[in-house]
């Protein structure tokens, strides 16, 4: 009976547009008055011992890092940096917009923040080079999505949290998914542009001293990545501990060496950081006590007999498990998703040999393609509203990037030493 009483209220205020947070936090609540044999207490102690874990302040320091090099004068660099090496590329702008996600991809960890910023900035821009505006807005959007898988990205994390799987080996798992990412992004914008005939003419060579110059100014930012993996895979520091270097890095950027940021700029950040934290960290409280009345009435093991009983190829799960997550990704924001579906999909990963790693970056690609589809996806309506785009011609350009990311899924999940050649490597 409780169960029931659990799932239909949750159904009910998904449909009221009740924050996701509280919809699950009043849920389990009434799980538990339907429920004579817990007290209510229980549902305050599975939530505060879901954020009681030294790995959930890597989340907290990314996301501080992240947010810090907004303000450090490091998304300049990189844009300039981006222009020269794609220069001489037919659409050179777009094959900016594509690159510029892949590199703040390892500085900002957020896909949404990266989908604002470059909304903000080189939309406009594309526009005046002749893009159509729901081109330039849909490619933004969809070059936002590499974000998530490149390190540090904060889906990678909240995920080996909850599955309790190595956030070293999803960092490096994500790294040559993401780069392929961007070679079909850029492959695509070549081909777009060639037959728009936009950036196709004669254009200014890039010498080696403005390359080295504007390598100059981006290499320290390029250099995070390197640090934050490098330091993981010498055994120097922890995953939580590498956020913690971030965030130092981060300020010595900012005010020792490029020096654009104020002591009023840092508060600034700091207060955007918990206002950002805190929304993620509900999220996971909630989901934790959610969570943990599924496993109390063995809903994972059920799922896993179920999916068992009718499906026995990998690959046919992959499949399923993908269709699934695509309509769960159209009304469900992708970070709740992740920790309400983690737990039940573990124990089916064992039954079909699959491993975590592999299934992790699987799993957070087809989440993000939700946050491009309608009714509720959030990167649309975040890069629409900034630009000014219309909904629908958002969605008419944004078909072929749908498409190439099934296709990247697919391709992930079928091709397994894609996700695994580094981490079987370097681990």
């Amino acid at each position: 009976m409780g169960l029931v009483v659990l799932l239909v209220s949750l159904i009910i205020f998904f449909l009221l547009n009740v924050p996701i947070a509280f919809a699950l936090i009043i849920s389990t609540a009434l799980y538990f008055l339907f429920n004579d044999d817990f007290s209510s207490m229980v549902i305050i102690q599975r939530m505060v011992g879901g954020l009681e874990s030294v790995p959930l302040l890597a989340i907290i320091f990314f996301i501080t890092a992240g947010i810090l090099m907004n303000y450090t004068g490091i998304t300049s660099r990189m844009l300039r940096f981006a222009e020269v090496i794609t220069r001489p590329l037919p659409g050179a702008l777009a094959q900016v917009n594509v690159v510029l996600s892949t590199l703040m991809g390892g500085l900002s960890g957020s896909n949404i923040a990266d989908a604002a910023m470059q909304a903000k900035v080189l939309v406009p821009e594309m526009e005046k080079k002749g893009y159509d505006k729901g081109f330039a807005t849909a490619l933004t959007a969809a070059t936002s999505l590499i974000t998530p898988i490149i390190p540090p990205g904060i889906a990678l994390i909240m995920y080996g949290y909850i599955g309790n799987v190595s956030i070293g080996k999803l960092f490096m798992a994500g790294v040559v998914p993401g780069i392929a990412l961007c070679i079909m992004m850029m492959i695509y914008v070549h081909i777009y542009a060639k037959k728009h005939k936009l950036e196709v003419g004669d254009k200014k060579k890039v010498t080696w001293k403005e390359f080295f110059l504007t390598g100059k100014d981006a290499i320290l930012a390029l250099l995070l990545p390197v640090i934050i993996i490098g330091g993981i895979r010498l055994g120097f520091f922890s995953a939580t501990e590498a956020g913690a270097i971030a965030v130092l890095y981060a300020l010595i950027l900012g005010l020792l060496i490029y020096r654009e940021m104020s002591i009023k700029q840092m508060i600034g950040a700091l207060v955007e950081t918990v206002h950002t934290s805190a929304s993620i960290l509900i999220i996971i409280a909630a989901g934790s006590a959610f969570a943990w009345v599924l496993s109390l009435e063995q809903v994972p093991q059920r799922m896993t007999e179920f999916m068992t009983g009718f499906i026995s190829s990998p690959m046919l799960f992959f499949i399923i498990v993908m269709i699934f997550l695509l309509l769960i990704g159209m009304f469900i924001e992708g970070n709740v998703a992740l920790v309400i579906l983690t737990p039940l999909f573990m124990p089916m990963l064992f039954e079909y040999g699959i491993d975590p790693v592999h299934f992790g970056i699987f799993f957070i690609v087809c989440l993000s393609i939700g946050t491009l589809t309608p009714p509720l996806g959030t990167i649309m309506f975040v890069t629409c509203s900034i630009t000014g785009t219309k909904i629908e011609e958002f969605i008419k350009h944004s078909i072929p990037f749908l498409i190439l990311l099934i296709i990247a899924a697919l391709i992930i999940a079928f091709i397994p030493a894609i996700s695994l050649f580094l981490p079987n490597l370097l681990f």
